[in-house]
This record gives C-alpha cells, structure tokens and sequence, in this order.
C-alpha cells in the first residue's frame, strides 16, 4: 500500500509525464519546446512563447435530498461500484454552476443550494477535483445512459455502511483515497 505523501508524489509525476508527453511542440507556432526550470515550464524556441502545467477543474458533488445521497455508476465502474457524480467545468461558469448543469446533465436532477467541501489532485488525467454538496429538490433522477449506468438514491444507514468498506444492496463506494468517499463519508455522519 502507498502512503498519502508517496500517493501525491506520484500523482504529481503522472500529471508532469502526461503534460511533457502532449506538449512537445509549441501550440502557438508548432515548433519544437524546449524543457525549463526542472520540468514546470516549456519555452518554444522559435516564437519565444512559454507553457505551464495545466490543470482542468472538474466539479465532482453529492446531490442530498432529506436522508438520502444520489450516486451513480459510469459505464466504465465494476458492477456494484458507486460514486459520487463529476463532469468538468465550461469555461465562463461558476462552480455552483457547473455542479447544478451536471447533476442535471447526467441524472436529471435539479438542485438549490450548492456548498463547497474540498478539492483533490486527481492526476487522470491532470484535474483538480472540486468537491461540493448539493441540495436536490426533489428525489427524481434518471441515469444519462451517455456516461452513468445507473443512478440510486441511498438512505444514510446505507450509506454509513458503505463508507466502512461494506457491500449493501449491491452497492461499493470509492475507497478513502477518493474524495467521493469522504462526500459520502462527511454526509452519512452527519446528524439528520
């Protein structure tokens, strides 16, 4: 098992391979970049024009109505694998934004008021996910069926033990190394 430290190293050395690897040439004029200040800058030889590391922002939230989480499962996930819904962030929009278009984008459901939890390096492939709450207004959802599986609304005991690495109903949620775990986990201990 890897540590938390050794975990954020490495997902820093992921995200720095995977920009090098794309970034080879100049977007600007197309001419070959040269590497700087050990690896955080690449700087064009021809027009002069420097590029930085990017990191693209992704909303990732747990939608709450009463005593029930929304979570879903991609097409991608193990069967019984759950999380907490994400998509990236447009450009001009606003978190709350991002997190009201997604949730409606992928499962159909509306929500009010949206509050910040925290973010995590996610390096897969360079994202910054910015984790959020929601409040639905209602419990109708339908899965997208373009990127989610399924869509479920679990109950908060449910909930309570899934974060303790159990399968219920059919269900597994991410492991703690996920900021989706700790969405679920902060909720589900929540009192009511």
């Amino acid at each position: 098992m890897v540590s938390m430290e050794d975990a954020a190293i490495m997902a820093q050395a992921k995200a720095l391979i995977d920009w090098h690897q794309r970034h080879g040439f100049c977007p600007r004029c197309g001419a070959p970049t040269e590497l700087m200040d050990a690896g955080y800058r690449r700087l064009c030889g021809q027009c002069k024009a420097e590029h930085f590391p990017r990191t693209d922002p992704v909303v990732i939230m747990l939608a709450t109505h009463g005593e029930a989480c929304l979570v879903g499962r991609g097409k991608q996930f193990p069967a019984g694998m759950f999380s907490a819904l994400a998509g990236f962030m447009e450009p001009g929009e606003t978190i709350e934004e991002a997190v009201r278009r997604e949730l409606f984008e992928e499962a159909a459901v509306k929500v009010g008021e949206v509050s910040y939890y925290a973010t995590q390096p996610w390096p897969f492939p360079s994202s910054l996910m910015i984790g959020c709450f929601a409040a639905a207004l209602s419990r109708e959802a339908r899965a997208d069926q373009t990127e989610l599986a399924e869509v479920r609304w679990i109950e908060r005991p449910v909930a309570r033990e899934l974060i303790q690495g159990k399968e219920v109903q059919g269900v597994r949620v991410p492991p703690p190394i996920a900021i989706a775990h700790h969405l679920i986990r902060t909720w589900a201990l929540r009192d009511g």
